[in-house]
């Protein structure tokens, strides 16, 4: 999967929010605010393919949570992205 390449994320309000530019214009109908982690998220993954399984090991070795935790922050973060039409396969 892939973050799509048409979002960027930009500061509103004092928090980090990610959407999708559609035409060079900001499309403000999908948008998602992102937490610190979510946001180290993006920064790492945006640009190159990457499985469920490499945002689990970067979140561990990363918060250096258990296995089990990151799993289920990951799955979290990637439904809400997918709902968000923000990750293409």
């Amino acid at each position: 999967m892939r973050i799509n390449p048409d979002t960027k994320v930009r500061q509103v309000a004092g928090e980090n929010i990610i959407i999708r530019v559609a035409g060079g214009a900001d499309d403000m109908t999908t948008v998602m605010a992102l937490n610190e982690t979510a946001l180290d998220i993006y920064n790492t993954f945006i640009g190159r393919d990457f499985t469920l399984d490499e945002v689990v090991q970067w979140l561990v070795d990363t918060y250096e949570v258990d296995a089990d935790t990151a799993r289920n922050d990951a799955e979290t973060w990637l439904g809400q992205m997918r709902k968000q039409r923000l990750l293409t396969d």
